[in-house]
């Protein structure tokens, strides 16, 4: 899911050698977060959240045919 999550982000933003994903787990769920460089922040974001929110399903999809709960923080 890093994996997935990480080329997601590079194809979003224009400072793709600035994305970083880092993992960790949290009771059970496995927490990513998710840094982007702050002047493409909006482009991961989006109107009204709505392309964090497909990132979000997105991952979390990829995550339930594992049998895993994933979160995705996007951290500024």
């Amino acid at each position: 899911m890093k994996e997935l999550l990480t080329y997601v982000a590079r194809n979003l933003v224009d400072n793709p050698d600035q994305v970083s994903v880092t993992q960790h787990d949290a009771d059970g769920e496995i927490v990513l977060e998710l840094r982007v460089a702050p002047e493409d922040m909006g482009k991961v974001i989006g109107r009204q959240g709505r392309i964090a929110k497909e990132i979000r399903t997105l991952v979390r999809s990829v995550a339930q045919r594992s049998g895993k709960r994933v979160s995705v923080d996007i951290i500024d």
